[in-house]
């Protein structure tokens, strides 16, 4: 049985797991260029931004589209 969902690319992908990505990649200098929020700008950290993420659809949103741009 084939359990990928061709309609959602970031199916299987939790969103710490996209984070850490992107901020392997890229850095927190870039994500916070690309991401224009706080928590990516001033003493960022994986833990602080999945909180504002998980809370926030719209700022949840960009980070999934910037790395859906890269992967």
């Amino acid at each position: 049985m084939d359990t990928t969902q061709p309609n959602d690319p970031l199916h299987g992908k939790t969103l710490e797991m996209i984070l850490n990505d992107l901020v392997t990649k890229h850095g927190w200098e870039y994500m916070s260029g690309r991401v224009r929020i706080n928590c990516f700008y001033e003493n960022p950290s994986i833990s602080s931004s999945l909180k504002f993420l998980r809370k926030t659809p719209w700022a949840r949103k960009k980070v999934e589209d910037l790395y859906l741009e890269d992967f």
